[in-house]
């Protein structure tokens, strides 16, 4: 989906499309006034305060007609400045435009208005030249927004909007829009019970339904599977730690703002756990390590707390309360390299399993001129950031390099992947980190009964299983593949009063053999229960009436399709264990 607010052309077009939308809603709404109107990468929107009058659904409609009226209409855009004392006088009616000519710094001593028929708006610019220029554009949706964001402020009503220069163009990007409300794996979370949210517990804490357990579950196993024959040990640490800890770590003077409020019990004061490396740290540190013993490989599906502006949680994409499929590797120096070969080579695997083909390496470095950022030891990050290159170049994997992306104690390597829909997350991350052992003073014996001190690879290859969760939902819609599926298999009779024995010895069977099954015996008609099972979307619905009775034979539908095919019962529980052993997609 394009990002309008790189396009230069739609960018001014989106934001004149915006002074449009004002100038129609001022039409319909004589006593509205207006905040802020700008271009976002969806398009547009401007925040209203329209009284005690409330848009609903139809309205949009009815100010989208008015908009098309106005711009049939062809009246130019017309720019002309003003001294603040002037701006000040000609919207003294307005108090959302008073304050913010009343914040501008008093060197802007000229300020721009623009003009289009009847309406005037406060504005930079540049816009098009004439209205008639804005034939293509659509109102999208409608929400409330506090004044300037504070929710101690009056609610206000925002409307979306987007405007292209073909009707081809819009026409497109609303087909990507209706596509993007198909995968949004809220939707989706909801309608399969995957996930719920509840203002009781608060914004971006997500709650995993029964459903969602069983993916979450699945993914942990998966994962640990690859990890244990790599030589991982897992642990469990606290979700909280003292305030001194991310001190020693550093985090207190570099992350504070993204960590939830610290909290005084007895004579400590602690915060929630933003991140695992400290706790890892110590646990490395609980004991002397001989040389050895490098590489050890401690791993934790950690469950972490970060600050989250309450307008940029999204479902399980972005959250404030989250599960990482976190590792720390301690390693000598000379090790550097074979072990983040090894995680790269980890990151890949899984991408294959998972048929993530549409991603890119990016190579994230400090800015030298960045002092209070980064640590201040030119020689290290110059080794590390030329160890990760080399490890890369060797792979021959494609990257490009990200000045400022760096994390305060390294470089890192951060993978980023284009979703179904969307822009690019960023899921998998490897960070190269010579600080944090220092500051822990954390140490092994070398060949010569010398002290040395580890390097630490911090790295996390599903990133969050919340985030990863989201990016599976929304690139299957929901259709699981059958060993990920909360449901696998939905076994139907064709009628309950006299197939219903042969389904629960099915049914008793496939338990047996650690399948997820369900048994529906309802009194419905069989094509409503087969359709619901699609609804549902579940892998293998079985038929079974009297000739699968009769035969001791299987007759199974797969999602999505509508061929029957018909078994025996030995042939299916190969088939279904073949199909989950392998991971198939």
């Amino acid at each position: 989906m394009i990002n309008i607010k790189e396009n230069e052309r739609l960018s001014i077009m989106n934001h004149s499309c915006a002074h449009l939308l004002a100038q129609a809603v001022k039409h319909l709404y004589p006593n509205a006034l207006f905040w802020v109107g700008p271009v976002i990468e969806e398009g547009f929107y401007y925040d209203i305060d329209l009284g005690d009058e409330v848009i609903k659904e139809e309205d949009l409609a009815r100010i989208e007609k008015e908009m098309k009226k106005l711009a049939k209409d062809g009246k130019r855009i017309v720019r002309s400045e003003l001294t603040k004392e002037e701006a000040l006088e000609k919207f003294k009616d307005d108090p959302y435009k008073i304050d913010l000519i009343s914040r501008m710094d008093e060197s802007d001593t000229v300020i721009s208005c623009y003009t289009q028929g009847d309406f005037t708006d406060l504005c930079r610019g540049p816009h098009v030249e004439s209205v008639k220029e804005l034939k293509y554009f659509k109102l999208i949706k409608f929400s409330g927004a506090y004044w300037k964001g504070d929710a101690k402020n009056k609610m206000l009503q925002r409307i979306y909007g987007v405007c292209f220069e073909t009707l081809e163009e819009l026409n497109n990007y609303l087909k990507e829009l209706e596509e993007a409300k198909e995968r949004d794996h809220r939707k989706i979370g909801k309608d399969l019970e995957i996930f719920m949210s509840h203002d009781l517990v608060g914004k971006g804490m997500p709650l995993w339904l029964p459903n969602g357990a069983i993916i979450r579950k699945q993914l942990e196993n998966y994962i640990y599977e690859k990890e244990q024959k790599m030589g991982y040990m897992h642990v469990y640490t606290p979700c909280v730690g003292t305030v001194d800890l991310y001190k020693t770590s550093g985090h207190w003077d570099h992350y504070k703002e993204n960590m939830f409020p610290s909290m005084k019990v007895d004579d400590e004061e602690f915060v929630l756990r933003p991140m695992n490396c400290p706790h890892h740290m110590l646990i490395y540190g609980n004991k002397l390590h001989s040389y050895r013993e490098l590489p050890i490989r401690i791993g934790e599906f950690a469950t972490d707390f970060r600050y989250e502006a309450s307008g940029a949680v999204k479902g399980l994409e972005r959250v404030r309360c989250m599960c990482q499929n976190d590792a720390h590797l301690f390693v000598r120096p000379d090790q550097i390299g074979e072990e983040f070969k090894k995680v790269v080579s980890l990151i890949l695997d899984v991408y294959k399993d998972f048929g993530i083909q549409n991603y890119k390496f990016r190579l994230s470095l400090r800015d030298k001129e960045d002092k209070e950022k980064y640590f201040d030891d030119d020689e290290m990050w110059n080794m590390a950031e030329d160890k990760l290159r080399e490890v890369l170049n060797e792979l021959g994997c494609k990257y490009y390099e990200a000045v400022g992306e760096a994390a305060f104690y390294g470089p890192k390597l951060d993978v980023e992947v284009k979703p179904a829909v969307g822009p690019e997350v960023t899921l998998s991350t490897c960070q190269l980190d010579f600080l944090l052992p220092r500051r822990f003073g954390l140490s092994y014996i070398d060949k010569n009964g010398e002290k040395q001190v580890p390097v630490v690879l911090h790295r996390a290859i599903f990133g969050t299983f919340d985030r990863f969760s989201a990016f599976i939902i929304e690139e299957t819609k929901g259709a699981f593949p059958l060993w990920l599926s909360p449901t696998q298999i939905n076994i139907i009779p064709v009628n309950p009063e006299f197939h219903l024995d042969y389904a629960n010895e099915i049914y008793d069977l496939l338990k047996s053999e650690c399948i997820r099954v369900d048994l529906d015996s309802r009194n419905e008609k069989l094509s409503y229960r087969m359709r619901e099972s699609q609804t549902r979307k579940i892998p293998y619905s079985l038929i079974l009436g009297d000739q699968e009775k009769e035969n001791k034979t299987i007759s199974y539908r797969k999602h999505g399709e509508q061929l029957t095919t018909t078994v025996t019962i030995a042939e299916f529980l190969t088939l279904i264990h073949n199909e989950i052993d392998l991971k198939q997609r």
